[in-house]
């Protein structure tokens, strides 16, 4: 991957159009109202939020039920609907919000809905909680801390920009390009999200024990099955990420869990139903990366999206303006809306406090929105279609995303560090 370019510095009277709410920006005031809208959301967690989890959870099993009774009789697009829609909820919704935390003080059962439970810790978790292409350990470090923590910075696992650089840079018609990302968003959790989440978990591993990155490999740089195929990378090896991240998965999910089916077909007289039950997983499989690029990979990239140079200490002021300028939210406002959004319409405010529930999310956003217009900070809340198109153009290279200026980038941070100073010398004394 190629590196960030060295954007220019930025004084005052270089602002952008619409950046000229920076010179008069009070990040102390607004980072006081954003914590206590945090904390206070918080406290009212309780019951009610794990109503709306059962009734989420429910939403996703009856998906699931009408796929598996109705995948066998013929390839149609009612059961390749519903298995996509199974998969897709329980990654998006179920699985992120619990993986994050959102749950692990409101809900009564801690053995399983809190965030060191759920899905980890033995491949029965992982089956029962939340079996896809991505292994949870993993994806709870790509997602969870690499990329909430670094967001839209250079170590940002999911910086689409840096990520897509070597098709940006490819000289190749346009159309091409374009049909590089629909065959991509087509396969991306597997050829892209799997083998990537493995590489920063087990980076992660590396850097806990004090190894050193060999010379030559670019910690940033996203491992996926081309990679793999083609070159070699020292995290891991090929054999080892099919036997123990995607194998399982393909082998149970799309040939196992049809097997009844055979004896099914022999006691109604037909030969077929398996293989059907086969298509349709397959057919759901792809149906699902789709509904997945489009609500995932679109909440952070558009040219009216910031890039960062530098790392800010989280929950800080600079943390809390990041995750309002580098996400964007979609439509929002009602259950079934923000279910079939993945609840990832509300990426501004979960990505202000990853470990709240969804309903939460719902409570917050317009509460949210008026304090970011307060204080004149852009709030971007825009249809997902169009953000597919704003992300696609980051891909193939038509557009760029925004590098916030660099004097204002410096000064936040600066008086992040003089307000920490100071609570530790209140805290001293």
């Amino acid at each position: 991957m190629c590196k960030p370019s060295n954007p220019k510095t930025t004084d005052p009277a270089q602002l952008q159009k619409g950046e000229e709410w920076m010179l008069n920006f009070d990040i102390q005031a607004f980072t006081r109202e954003i914590r206590e809208l945090g904390d206070k959301l918080e406290k009212e967690q309780g019951e009610a939020d794990v109503r709306h989890l059962n009734k989420i959870v429910g939403w996703s099993n009856l998906c699931a039920l009408v796929g598996i009774l109705s995948m066998g009789f013929k390839v149609h697009l009612l059961p390749i609907v519903a298995l996509s829609t199974w998969t897709f909820s329980r990654w998006t919704m179920i699985a992120h919000h619990t993986c994050h935390g959102g749950y692990d003080k409101c809900h009564p059962n801690k053995n399983r809905w809190h965030r060191f439970k759920f899905a980890i810790g033995s491949f029965w978790r992982r089956l029962a909680d939340w079996f896809d292409w991505m292994m949870p350990e993993a994806w709870n470090v790509e997602h969870n801390n690499r990329h909430h923590y670094n967001l839209s910075e250079i170590d940002d696992p999911d910086l689409v920009e840096n990520n897509l650089s070597h098709l940006r840079d490819m000289k190749a018609p346009l159309v091409f390009k374009y049909i590089y990302v629909f065959v991509a968003a087509c396969t991306w959790k597997w050829l892209y999200y799997s083998p990537n989440t493995y590489k920063e978990l087990k980076l992660a591993k590396w850097r806990r024990e004090g190894r050193k990155i060999p010379q030559g490999v670019v910690p940033s740089d996203a491992v996926t099955i081309q990679t793999l195929v083609t070159s070699t990378t020292p995290f891991y090896s090929l054999s080892e990420f099919f036997m123990v991240v995607v194998g399982p998965y393909l082998l149970l999910h799309f040939f196992v869990l049809p097997m009844p089916l055979l004896f099914l077909q022999q006691y109604l007289g037909r030969d077929d139903m398996y293989m059907n039950a086969v298509k349709n997983l397959f057919l759901s499989e792809i149906l699902t990366n789709l509904h997945g690029f489009v609500a995932v990979v679109t909440n952070h990239a558009g040219d009216d999206m910031y890039r960062f140079r530098e790392g800010c200490r989280p929950f800080s002021g600079s943390f809390y303006l990041r995750q309002v300028l580098a996400s964007v939210d979609f439509a929002y406002g009602s259950d079934i809306v923000d279910f079939l959004h993945g609840f990832l319409n509300y990426q501004i405010e979960h990505h202000l406090w990853p470990s709240l529930s969804m309903l939460s999310y719902q409570k917050a956003a317009p509460i949210v929105r008026e304090i970011c217009d307060r204080h004149g900070v852009p709030y971007i809340k825009e249809n997902v279609f169009l953000r597919v198109k704003k992300t696609v153009d980051i891909m193939v290279g038509a557009s760029s995303m925004k590098w916030f200026p660099e004097k204002f980038e410096r000064q936040y941070l600066e008086t992040d560090k003089l307000i920490l100073a100071a609570k530790k010398v209140a805290k001293a004394e």
